[in-house]
């Protein structure tokens, strides 16, 4: 079984990324990056993101996620805090997330530190929620072995009816992530794999930006 992938090859166009056409911060370019993609009429889930984490067996684990806010201190997401991700961040704060927007040829890498976000912002994201998803919150103990799938269902069923004509509370064991980035790299796809990188790196309480090599 197998399979050559050498073919599979295309020359990037779209654009490009120069340091004179850029802020000197990145998250005004992150800002700019994003409300661009949202206007590509084809580009699906334009907020998914990788979160990558060092788990206790040494080994990195990636999975796709949806950012739900960003702004000037980092980008938050929501999970369960008992989860594979939630214990490897409790036991190594450093964390990387990347975007790929296929349709611009872009990619966003942001190595940053992570932190419990505010109660009251969970709160408030956790009502915003759909009925369903709540009860999904509190029915999955997310990470662990299950020996159904039926066990999963019946659980949404007793929550269902305890939670009937009631208003769903969030989970204490629910909750957001606040990423603080100390680095943010920005890719744009060139001719020739000749791509623009360019690095922003957090020094202090301003940032140092530096071209790399593709």
């Amino acid at each position: 079984m197998g399979k050559n992938l050498a073919d599979y090859r295309r020359n990037y166009t779209k654009g490009a990324l120069l340091e004179n056409e850029i802020s000197n911060n990145p998250f005004d370019l992150f800002s700019n990056w994003f409300e661009e993609i949202e206007a590509q009429n084809d580009a699906n889930e334009v907020n998914a993101m990788t979160v990558s984490t060092i788990g206790d067996d040494g080994f990195p684990k990636s999975r796709v996620v949806l950012l739900k806010e960003y702004d000037a201190d980092g980008f938050i997401f929501y999970t369960n805090y008992t989860s594979e991700k939630g214990v490897a961040l409790l036991q190594n704060s450093h964390v990387c997330l990347s975007f790929f927007w296929p349709v611009l040829e872009r990619q966003v890498i942001i190595k940053g530190i992570a932190e419990k976000s505010s109660e009251e912002k969970a709160q408030q994201y956790f009502r915003s929620r759909p009925r369903g998803s709540q009860l999904g919150a509190w029915a999955s103990n997310q990470s662990s072995e299950i020996a159904s799938r039926e066990i999963l269902e019946r659980s949404i069923q007793e929550l269902e009816t305890r939670f009937e004509g009631k208003e769903i509370p969030k989970p204490d064991f629910w909750g957001g992530y606040l990423i603080k980035p100390v680095s943010m790299e920005f890719w744009q796809g060139r001719a020739s794999r000749l791509h623009d990188r360019i690095l922003f790196e957090r020094i202090a309480e301003s940032w140092n930006v530096k071209r790399l090599a593709p």
